[in-house]
């Protein structure tokens, strides 16, 4: 039976440990080992074993899409076992690590015992594993995928750079992914609702008025690009319409040292007194986290 070990030191987070085994083990490695590993650690259990996990970074079950999924069960059955935990409490019930979607589509279709494999993992392997599950299959919506980051760096201590190697994303992605707990409220209903996708999601975090853009986007029904141009063009309240005064040749010449060296768009402005600014234009959110690493650096 395909097991995820674990390591020496539990309380350092170590994303090799997981690598192709998990793959394997939650379906996304389909060799002919593993198939055979997943059959011979296969049992059946009463339906009411089972219980959801707390954990679980997925919280939004859709009516129809579980009604879809208890038809197709009652025809065919359940191809693909639910990863289950013992519980501490008793060790013949079990705590779903991944799969609730398919459990609660079988109790729809009035199953009275489901395909499971049992793992012996802790807390933080068993939500890795969930999150793993969910975002590899696309169930979740940006902001539990979000959440389920945030628990994984509040609970057990990651980086963002060791939960990319985990879940198999970039560095930027988790970052990008991260910033929507920063949204207001009324934004994150509506991405948790379906109104608004993951790009327009993204797009959203580095607007000034995110609240005014997601309720234009959902109101006019704006798709990713022209929910991006509309950014680009809306320009904030108050905001002085005078045009640019002309800049002398040696302002210029530092506006291109800064440009080339960044590959971005620069724009510094000289104010009265000594000051000034300098703006730097970026249009993805990847170019921005490579502009902080940088200044980091």
């Amino acid at each position: 039976m395909t097991t995820v070990r674990k390591t020496d030191d539990a309380s350092q987070p170590g994303p090799s440990r997981l690598g192709r085994g998990l793959a394997a083990l939650i379906g996304d490695v389909d060799t002919e080992k593993s198939t055979i590993d997943r059959a011979r650690g296969q049992r059946r259990v009463p339906i009411e074993f089972l219980r959801a996990n707390p954990r679980n970074p997925r919280k939004n079950f859709g009516e129809e899409d579980l009604a879809d999924l208890a038809t197709s069960i009652r025809e065919k059955g359940i191809f693909q076992p639910i990863l289950v935990r013992a519980t501490k409490e008793d060790p013949d019930r079990f705590e779903i690590i991944a799969g609730e979607r398919r459990w609660r589509a079988a109790q729809r279709a009035g199953l009275h015992e489901v395909p499971v494999v049992v793992h012996k993992v802790d807390d933080r392997e068993a939500l890795e594993i969930a999150i793993i599950e969910n975002v590899q299959r696309s169930d979740l919506n940006p902001l539990e995928e979000a959440e389920g980051y945030q628990r994984l760096i509040e609970d057990f201590d990651y980086s963002q750079a060791q939960l990319g190697e985990v879940i198999g994303k970039s560095r930027s992605h988790v970052a990008n992914t991260l910033r929507l707990l920063k949204l207001p409220d009324s934004v994150r209903t509506m991405i948790s609702d379906g109104k608004l996708s993951a790009g327009h999601a993204r797009t959203l975090v580095t607007h000034e008025e995110p609240e005014k853009l997601a309720k234009a986007i959902v109101e006019t029904g704006l798709n990713v690009r022209e929910a991006e141009a509309l950014t680009r063009k809306s320009p904030k309240e108050g905001r002085s319409t005078q045009p640019a005064e002309e800049k002398d040749a040696d302002t210029r010449a530092i506006e291109k040292r800064v440009a080339d060296a960044l590959g971005l768009g620069v724009d510094l402005r000289h104010k009265a007194g000594g000051g000034g600014e300098l703006r730097i234009h970026y249009k993805t959110l990847e170019q921005l986290d490579a502009v902080i690493s940088r200044l980091l650096k």
